[in-house]
């Protein structure tokens, strides 16, 4: 009997990831350079004095039809010198601009009154939005933005991280990997998640569904500006898994900050359809199971759990080599360990406790 329910189980989680990866696959057309919408790229920006250069440095280098494009970092009341830092790089670049301080719209707060302060600014047909942490590919913009056809309303791009041992390259194949699901459902018109690192959505879209003012409020913003454009049902959104659209953030540096941006995605996680709720529950019970096996150890479970372990090596290494990003056995194996733990720790978590705390702020 237990036998059976390991199978089912796995199974069902096999049959997901085939499904995921032909999402992420799908093909789309784009558009010429020459016939690329003007686009603003809005950074927001708290107490990233120890980033902010290398961002700035990464999008002065983005490559995109003369006079289409701006950039605005929105310095979200920041601490230290992070603005100082911006106000002295961008000195007589005019695509840059640096919006000092941000000013409360609504009952908006964090993150997502600092990309509306920096949207109220801009003035192009697309909106691309990155954090203060990352680097953008030279392409970046262009990318993204060759993928707004005429029914196409947001564009989301992959984000890996940099790593310089097993624990950084463990949480880069995480985001590949959680990447890689939102795109292979967001592909077949059932959007799970995105990450505000890497996307792009029509101004006059956002405009329509009343800005982040009219949306609740939620500690990951980019997720409730995703599911509200999905709910006009006018639109198309999609999640091209495309080298040119990739951005790279730095990882966490220890498990307390790790632990808190897992919460932060969980948390927000909560708000998702049924069949979001049903894909998470698969991973965890499967898991769960690998966890508790040795309790039930049989030959034919360890052939389900070795078949798992293929499943998901399988599964990002094909992402990784569209992306033409290394995939290491080491960080592999460090990813495969951690998601065990990690995709049953953290809704267990979450029914104890919902609070979040981001950026010096407690939510």
């Amino acid at each position: 009997m237990l036998e059976v329910i390991f199978l089912i189980f796995f199974s069902l989680y096999f049959i997901q990831s085939i499904v995921f990866l032909i999402g992420a696959f799908k093909k789309y057309p784009k558009l010429k350079n020459k016939n690329l919408p003007s686009a603003s790229v809005l950074v927001a920006a708290r107490n990233e004095e120890h980033n902010i250069l290398d961002c700035l440095e990464s999008l002065d280098n983005i490559v995109y039809p003369e006079g289409k494009l701006e950039i605005i970092i929105v310095d979200d009341n920041s601490e230290d010198s992070t603005s100082d830092i911006v106000d002295k790089y961008i000195s007589g670049k005019e695509k840059f601009k640096l919006l000092r301080g941000t000013t409360p719209i609504g009952s908006l707060k964090g993150k997502a009154n600092a990309i509306a302060n920096g949207i109220k600014l801009s003035k192009n047909e697309i909106i691309l939005t990155t954090d203060a942490d990352c680097k953008v590919s030279p392409k970046w913009a262009s990318t993204l933005a060759s993928y707004f056809t005429k029914d196409v309303a947001m564009v989301c791009g992959y984000t890996h991280q940099s790593f310089r041992n097993a624990f950084e390259g463990m949480q880069s194949l995480d985001f590949i990997y959680l990447l890689e699901v939102a795109g292979g459902t967001m592909n077949f018109n059932r959007p799970l998640s995105c990450i505000g690192n890497n996307m792009s959505y029509r101004k006059d879209v956002y405009d329509e569904v009343g800005g982040y003012e009219a949306i609740p409020f939620s500690v990951t913003e980019d997720f409730k500006m995703l599911m509200a454009i999905h709910d006009l049902k006018k639109y198309k959104i999609i999640y091209p898994i495309d080298e040119g659209g990739l951005v790279e953030s730095k990882p966490c540096e220890d498990f307390k900050s790790l632990y808190w941006q897992k919460k932060r995605w969980g948390v927000g996680g909560l708000d998702s359809e049924l069949i979001g709720l049903s894909v998470m529950g698969t991973g965890m019970i499967t898991n769960l199971l690998i966890l508790f096996s040795p309790l039930f150890f049989s030959l034919n479970v360890l052939y389900l759990i070795i078949a798992k372990i293929f499943t998901d090596y399988f599964f990002l290494q094909q992402a990784h080599k569209k992306l033409k990003l290394p995939l290491t056995i080491k960080n592999f194996i460090a990813f495969e360990l951690y998601f065990i733990f990690y995709v049953i720790a953290l809704p267990t978590l979450l029914i104890f406790s919902k609070s979040v705390r981001w950026k010096g702020r407690k939510y």
